[in-house]
């Protein structure tokens, strides 16, 4: 609840709820909320100061009985307009904060209660969870009475407000179906979103709270205690290093692979697992090519968003079902509800899509369900809950290859854009997505191990569609770029890389869809190369011919080379912040434009030429950019090391480096990203740039000690050897942990042993590098490779 008024006491510690002073147990399970509650219960009475014309009520989870491990006091003192009150409440207040505890409290009488609650929804929402603890409990009935009273009356005017608030803390919170380290309480699907639930249902609105939302809510609610017994303090968001402790307290097991998240996947401690609207219907079986059992910590993360997803449907239903009635009280004159026809055998009826009584005959088409979601998605309304039952129930399976009605409706549903991920949540609640792939059961709710995606796979499949769709005018094959876009990741979960192992199974979609052979290839090339292009940009140097040669062939025409693109741009925003730049999006596009050439022309372009700036006048010369810095000096070894370590002091990282050698002269140049956002000092750096490249002793001094003060850390660095990868070198990749000067670091280890780089490419994967470096000359022999990889593993 939002306290009437709310205040934190002074130590505002969250100490555990369990303590020595209350005597509250902790554990996990409704069992053990109860206990907590009884146990508050029972201490508040203690330590109330008994008087008549007061009395205690709680709100929030001590008034649900639902107290978490850690969890807050919300508490409502009310009076009858006794004196003395003030002084009262802090007696009552600081025993509470003296023991440890938070606490959110306001105190009122009961009209000033209820006028708070008229203004705010929240406030009003709060009222509904009061419950008697001590003293007069005439007042206390008198509040929960009236409150919920006003609430029933009111609930139709106040509900789009409410949902307004819901919309901005989903905007803010995201789903928790779908991401990775989701909050319990406020994500979409949380434990905040029960409480509007049973809202609406004391409102009378509509049966919100089904079985299958009270079992939901009792393993959220398992897993929030859990999650602080396992963190030991007050936290709500379920973070990736959590979820094994949390999935070990709650006495998960490894589900059988097709098994309805939320049964096989619980152990004892768990009540099963009843879902909502047939959303865990409708199962594949076991296939062959199925991924070994996952690990608790990502059963964990299934249940959850199977709970979540629950939730989130309920709340949809309910949210419809007051729209219905609010236009139905609105509505000028009685009578039938007015039906419009969107599309072949779908019309609206209340807001809400059905089928067309012409559709519901003997022999079902069996592209009828996937016609509705494409009109679902292009009008963004929702499609009826009769409807979706109807259509789980007796929609036929669709033959192999697909008619062209249900390739076309396909299509249209990916690319519809924002109305794609709720019509496409709405046919997966009722397991209409398996009847279209069953490959979808491996891949639903399936975590991504990676820091840059913040999805689960199924979202981000979905999401990866959407993206695409903006950039459908900028392809031959729109339709193809949709499809790729949605089937790029499908190998993921299954051993190998999942580039490699998603080709054929996106081919044997794309081939069970109807596309012909030639089409289905190409989805399968988009799905095997859809890493190529960033991979090279970001880890290649462009100007080497080898490298755009070498992209050309594997591509094989600008028609795939278009579809990449977009393909690339389109996973990069499904992804997150963290998977694109600025700096990126260039580093692409420049390859993107060679590789056009050369494919256009046949030629591979020729490398560009040096700065002009950079090889005439006076020595040194410094050039800073938004986000480059280029350097030119006396030719001396080690010129790359000493620029990249003036770098780093000004905390500045380097994405990628070109050293060249014209007339005498050693030019350098970077491409440069602040380290923690904030733009140096030009001048500043300015000034140690031509110190240092001029060998002033001092600056190398400071690049040695700050060096050596930030060693990398994590799992144990690999370098790689790519013999044929350049045209006048060979490449040495170096993967490990990131960390500040470690491009001095090891660009200084490469010069004592006698490499010379001529370019070096830095690609950052969360915390982890993979760094490309071009040393000049011919394959090494055996003991100059040994030395040169023990001189780079030791730098790390």
């Amino acid at each position: 609840m939002t306290s009437l008024t709310t205040a934190t006491g002074p130590t505002g510690s969250g100490v555990p709820v369990v303590n020595e002073v209350v005597g509250v147990p902790g554990g996990i399970g409704e069992p053990a909320r109860s206990a907590r509650a009884g146990a508050l219960d029972a201490w508040l009475r203690r330590i109330f100061p008994a008087r008549a014309g007061v009395a205690l009520v709680a709100v929030g989870g001590l008034g649900r009985r639902q107290c978490a491990p850690y969890g807050d006091l919300d508490l409502v003192l009310l009076h009858a307009g006794v004196a003395g009150i003030d002084e009262l409440a802090a007696s009552l207040w600081y025993p509470i904060w003296d023991a440890g505890l938070r606490l959110d409290h306001s105190v009122r009488t009961v009209a000033e209660a209820l006028s708070v609650a008229q203004d705010d929804v929240k406030v009003a929402l709060g009222l509904l969870d009061a419950r008697h603890v001590a003293g007069d409990p005439a007042l206390t009935d008198q509040l929960a009475r009236t409150a919920t009273d006003h609430w029933r009356r009111t609930a139709i005017r106040q509900l789009p407000g409410l949902r307004e608030i819901t919309a901005a803390r989903w905007e803010a919170h995201g789903e928790l179906a779908f991401l990775l380290e989701g909050d319990l309480k406020e994500a979409a699907g949380g434990l905040r979103d029960v409480g509007i639930l049973r809202a609406i249902a004391t409102a009378g609105v509509t049966d919100a709270l089904r079985p299958a939302v009270h079992a939901a809510h009792r393993r959220l609610l398992d897993t929030r205690d859990a999650l602080h017994q396992q963190v030991g303090r007050r936290v709500d968001r379920l973070l990736a290093q959590e979820r094994d402790g949390v999935a070990a307290l709650l006495g998960l097991r490894q589900p059988q692979l097709g098994a309805p998240v939320g049964a096989a996947s619980v152990g004892p401690a768990s009540d099963g697992g009843a879902s909502d609207g047939g959303a865990s219907g409708g199962r594949a079986p076991v296939r062959d090519d199925a991924p070994p059992p996952v690990a608790e910590g990502d059963t964990l993360l299934r249940l959850v968003a199977g709970d979540a997803r629950t939730v989130s449907h309920a709340l949809d239903d309910a949210w419809r079902a007051a729209d219905r009635l609010r236009s139905g009280r609105h509505r000028a004159a009685p009578g039938r509800p007015v039906r419009r026809p969107v599309a072949r055998d779908v019309v609206e009826q209340d807001g809400e899509l059905v089928l067309a009584r012409t559709a519901i005959g003997a022999r079902p088409d069996p592209s009828l369900s996937l016609r509705i979601a494409a009109a679902a998605a292009t009008t963004r309304l929702p499609i009826a809950r009769a409807t979706c039952e109807w259509l789980a129930a007796y929609c036929p399976p669709l033959p192999a290859p697909w008619p062209p009605a249900a390739r076309a409706a396909l299509t249209t549903l990916l690319g519809a854009g924002p109305g794609l991920v709720p019509a496409w949540e709405t046919c997966d609640r009722y397991g209409l997505i398996d009847g279209w792939l069953p490959e979808w059961t491996r891949l639903r709710s399936l975590p991504q191990h990676n820091p840059v995606h913040r999805f689960t796979l199924d979202r981000h499949l979905v999401q990866t569609a959407y993206e695409a769709s903006r950039h459908t005018r900028e392809v031959e094959r729109p339709d193809l770029l949709l499809l790729g876009a949605f089937l790029h990741d499908i190998g993921k979960g299954l051993p190998g890389d999942h580039s490699t192992v998603g080709a054929p199974l996106a081919e044997a979609v794309a081939t069970r869809i109807g596309l012909p052979p030639a089409e289905a290839a190409l989805i399968g090339t988009l799905v095997r190369l859809h890493l190529l292009l960033p991979d090279v940009a970001t880890r290649r140097d462009l100007s080497d011919p080898k490298t755009v040669a070498g992209v050309a062939e594997r591509v094989g025409d600008t028609g795939t080379l278009e579809l990449l693109h977009a393909l690339v741009q389109a996973d990069a925003a499904a992804t997150g912040p963290a998977a694109w730049s600025g700096w990126k999006g260039r580093l692409i596009a420049e390859l993107v434009a060679r590789v056009r050439t050369t494919l256009d022309t046949g030629v591979v372009p020729a490398p560009p030429a040096p700065d002009p700036a950079l090889v005439a006048g006076p020595l040194p010369v410094v050039h800073l950019g938004e986000d480059r810095v280029a350097v030119a000096a006396a030719d001396r070894r080690g010129l790359l090391a000493t620029v990249a370590g003036c770098l780093a002091l000004h905390r500045l990282e380097v994405i990628s480096a070109d050293a060249a050698t014209v007339d005498g002269r050693a030019l350098v140049e970077c491409r440069v990203q602040p380290r923690y956002g904030l733009a140096p000092d030009p001048i500043a750096l300015s000034a140690d740039l031509r110190r240092a490249v001029a060998g002033d002793v001092s600056v190398i001094q400071r690049l040695r000690g700050r060096a050596l003060a930030a060693r990398s850390r994590g799992a144990a660095p690999r370098v790689v050897w790519h013999r044929e990868a350049a045209t006048d070198a060979v490449l040495l990749e170096l993967r490990a942990a990131d960390a500040a000067g470690l491009l001095y670091r090891v660009t200084c280890a490469l010069d004592e042993a006698g490499a010379q780089v001529r370019a070096a490419r830095i690609s950052t994967l969360g915390g982890d590098v993979v760094d490309a470096f071009y040393l000049v000359g011919g394959w090494p022999p055996d003991e100059q490779r040994a030395r040169v990889e023990a001189a780079v593993l030791a730098a790390v």
